[in-house]
């Protein structure tokens, strides 16, 4: 990367804070909890953790939300939570950090999301997660479709997360993109892999390499298989871009008219993926908001990424950190 690309990156940061994005999707509680392990329990060959400490995270959605609020951006989180304690409390999160939550739908009889991950000498020993997958109803689906038309104007990019927890589905998407079709707004996806059906159309979509393989039918081991999937996706789904992650092999941005970009990773260490999608969602979405083109969005969201896979547990960028990762990378010479 040329002094040039670097200052160039580091400007557009800059104008995060004049971005508006919206976030749509499954809004989930992490929870951690915290300990040590010194023996095996005598009932079962199990580790007995003694809890030090526990921690409650905004995840899922949230999260890629927190991740937007984190580098500058202004940000607007749809979802549903239900009518129970953890919902109480992700509502009180974000009015806490000061974010409107009139786009979240309060739903009787659902129960809000929690992943629970128990964590000792900074690894993960066990996730219990308690949910509800079913689709959300349709007047809840009608309510978010409400709230995004009533906002579309302020908007200049719709971020899509989906879990697999019932919010995002055919009926809402198709209701998203009907309203998009005439503005300018884009519309970005961080995918779950059973629903892909459901994302033909939008500007760009962000799956894994795991994810990806298993839509198309074909596991990605090396590069051939890697642009036989980045090119069958950006087919089938009539996308503008795919941008596959790829983990320690960083991430391949594929763009409609044939352009194929590698970019390898920055991260120096990985303690844990958590969250790490939501980051790379985020920042992308936030970079196309502020102007950025898609290749510039990729690479600055895989310097994101580099920074919270080296963290523990859920974690968020700031732009300050974003532009230090960026002026430590080694200088290429100016063509």
């Amino acid at each position: 990367m040329t002094r040039t690309e670097k200052e160039a990156l580091k400007a557009h940061i800059d104008k995060f804070p004049k971005a508006r994005v919206l976030v749509i999707g499954d809004i989930i509680m992490d929870e951690y909890i915290w300990g040590s392990v010194s023996r095996i329990s005598p009932e079962a060959p199990v580790p007995v953790v003694e809890v030090n400490q526990e921690t409650k995270m905004l995840g899922g959605a949230a999260n890629v939300l927190s991740n937007i609020v984190a580098l500058g951006g202004k940000s607007l989180l749809c979802g549903v939570v239900g009518e129970d304690a953890p919902g109480q409390e992700i509502l009180s999160k974000l009015s806490h950090m000061g974010l409107a939550t009139d786009g979240i739908v309060v739903e009787k009889g659902r129960p809000t999301s929690i992943k629970t991950r128990i964590v000792a000498h900074s690894q993960q020993v066990v996730r219990v997660d308690r949910e509800s997958v079913r689709q959300i109803r349709p007047r809840s689906i009608q309510r978010l479709l409400d709230f995004i038309s009533d906002n579309l104007k302020s908007l200049d990019v719709v971020v899509v997360a989906d879990y697999g927890k019932g919010v995002i589905s055919a009926p809402l998407m198709k209701g998203l993109r009907g309203l998009t079709r005439e503005s300018s707004v884009n519309i970005a996806v961080d995918p779950k892999s059973d629903n892909f059906e459901f994302y033909t159309g939008v500007e760009v979509i962000t799956p894994n390499h795991h994810e990806a393989g298993k839509f198309c039918g074909f596991p990605i081991k090396d590069d051939e298989t890697l642009q036989r999937a980045g090119i069958q996706m950006l087919e089938r789904l009539n996308c503008r871009s795919v941008l596959i992650t790829r983990g320690k092999d960083g991430m391949t941005l594929f763009e409609k008219g044939g352009k194929v970009t590698s970019i390898p990773t920055v991260a120096k260490k990985v303690f844990d993926v958590t969250g790490a999608g939501d980051t790379v969602i985020g920042t992308f979405s936030l970079a196309l908001a502020s102007g950025l083109d898609l290749k510039s969005a990729a690479i600055l969201s895989n310097f994101a990424a580099g920074i919270v896979v080296g963290e523990v547990g859920t974690s968020t960028v700031r732009a300050e950190d974003l532009k230090k990762v960026i002026d430590e990378w080694p200088l290429e010479l100016e063509h």
